[in-house]
């Protein structure tokens, strides 16, 4: 067998191997993360509803402080959009918009990403009061991605759980030190 062969085989082996992995991998995913807040339920859900203050928590957000924003509706109101564009192929572009509330419970919205790659993910913020003075926060996001996108559901679960945490202990300190920006 030639090296050119050998070349052919293996690269046609580091790209098949990648493709039917894929086929066997859920298209589904979901991530979540929780933290607990010394802060009242009230207070915490009223700083999460708006959207636009994950600019001071959440990792992704903050990742590229000169994205263009565009911001449709009223923040902290079912049917808000924010939208970002960033050169920063990590942060790409897309937009969340709010698709519902229950007061100092939940808040649901849907983010679409278009670039890098296009899809659909489903967040839900969650608060629970563990007392008169703390609030569990549950943060979670789900969608499928498409075959063979899916491949990539195996790496990015580790990184996004890693970056929800960073997000999560960054509401933390901002809203137990009551920088509510």
């Amino acid at each position: 067998m030639s090296i050119l062969s050998i070349i052919v085989v293996v690269l046609a082996a580091i790209i098949a191997i990648p493709l039917i992995v894929a086929l066997f991998l859920k298209k589904e995913y979901r991530i979540e993360e929780r933290i607990t807040i010394n802060q009242p339920t009230p207070t915490v859900f009223n700083y999460i509803r708006f959207v636009k203050n994950q600019e001071h928590y959440s990792k992704w957000v903050m990742t590229d402080p000169n994205m263009q924003k565009t911001l449709t509706g009223t923040d902290g109101t079912v049917g808000f959009i924010y939208a970002w564009n960033s050169e920063d192929k990590g942060v790409g572009q897309g937009e969340q918009q709010i698709t519902a509330l229950v007061e100092n419970k939940k808040m649901n919205s849907e983010v679409r990403f278009i670039k890098p790659f296009e899809g659909t993910g489903h967040v839900t913020m969650l608060t629970d009061s563990k007392g008169a003075t703390e609030t569990e926060v549950t943060w979670s996001m789900e969608g499928k991605s498409k075959y063979p996108m899916n491949f990539m559901n195996f790496f990015l679960g580790k990184v996004l759980h890693k970056d929800m945490q960073i997000s999560l202990q960054n509401l933390k300190n901002n809203l137990e030190k009551k920088q509510m920006i």
